[in-house]
């Protein structure tokens, strides 16, 4: 036992979710389907991000094309950006082969699939104390990962499987989809960082255990990077940057080879961490990385709606 304190949660004061005010519901996300961007590549400048974007997308065109994979790393600001069903989208058509996600990715998802909405007012809630303390979210969320560490099943396989079978809005969720196709989502967790660590059903040995079975899932997804593949970070500035560093080190050191490959972030800031860890020293010898910087919910359509359109040919 430790000699020091825990807080004791007994006494946590918490709320439905379907009854907190939410900044996001389903029907301000992005709509998928038939839309063309020929026209404005034609004129787009061959010169500076413009081409660098332009070479990123042929890139991800000569990967699918070669049967090579493109994978994602998302911050939860995507899901809040209503970017789901493009990224969806991607899945359905064999683009994307794999997502790697912080904690926060996977609390919106489920949000979005079982209430149609997340994103409580932080600076409102933050004042009395009731910010995240949403306790169908938290309970649902811990009891799928304390299912999932007894089943041995990986953190974002048990959160899919879970919203694929029950959420009345799974068509909008990306670990859903990503369960039913048959692809891996990797949930990387830094405990303390997310709402659902607040409650008295969070069970930290649980989240670390499945947490840890999924970085070694998405170690073993890089090793399909070699020789073409294409990994794009969209959005988080800290834990993917870190989890693909030591990916990339426990690949390579287990004697795979990991060259030739195609990097790239989609951020709203030049952020430290995405530009060493992900753009310059995975590929510094061997490969290309790339750096955007912009709004999520206009750069990241405008890079998967034309990527759509150039696989259409």
């Amino acid at each position: 036992m430790s000699k020091f304190r825990e807080i004791d949660l007994t006494n946590l004061k918490t709320y439905k979710t379907k009854d907190r005010l939410s900044n996001v519901d389903s029907s301000l996300f992005a709509k998928s389907g038939k839309k063309g961007l020929a026209d404005f590549w034609a004129v787009v400048p061959d010169i500076l991000k413009a081409k660098e974007l332009n070479e990123l997308i042929n890139a991800c065109v000569n990967a699918h094309n070669r049967g090579k994979p493109v994978y994602l790393g998302l911050g939860g600001h995507v899901i809040k950006c209503g970017l789901s069903p493009l990224i969806i989208e991607m899945i359905e058509l064999g683009v994307v082969k794999g997502i790697a996600v912080n904690g926060s990715v996977i609390i919106h998802d489920y949000e979005i699939a079982m209430f149609g909405k997340t994103s409580e007012d932080v600076a409102t809630a933050l004042e009395d104390g009731s910010f995240g303390m949403a306790s169908d979210t938290a309970d649902g969320i811990n009891y799928i990962i304390k299912e999932a560490q007894a089943k041995q099943s990986g953190l974002g396989e048990a959160i899919g499987k879970a919203l694929s079978e029950t959420a009345p809005h799974k068509e909008l969720s990306l670990l859903a989809k990503a369960f039913e196709a048959g692809i891996a989502c990797t949930v990387h967790v830094a405990l303390g960082t997310d709402i659902i660590h607040q409650h008295p059903s969070a069970d930290g040995a649980a989240i670390g255990d499945t947490s840890l079975r999924d970085f070694r899932i998405f170690c073993q997804k890089l090793v399909d990077l070699n020789d073409g593949g294409v990994f794009i970070n969209f959005g988080s500035s800290v834990i993917i940057p870190e989890v693909f560093l030591k990916a990339v080190s426990v690949v390579r050191n287990l004697g795979n080879p990991l060259k030739r490959f195609t990097t790239a972030v989609f951020d709203m800031n030049m952020q430290y961490r995405p530009m060493v860890n992900i753009v310059q020293r995975p590929v510094l010898n061997n490969g290309k990385g790339y750096y955007f910087v912009g709004h999520h919910e206009i750069l990241i359509p405008l890079f998967l709606l034309s990527l759509k359109e150039r696989l259409s040919g």
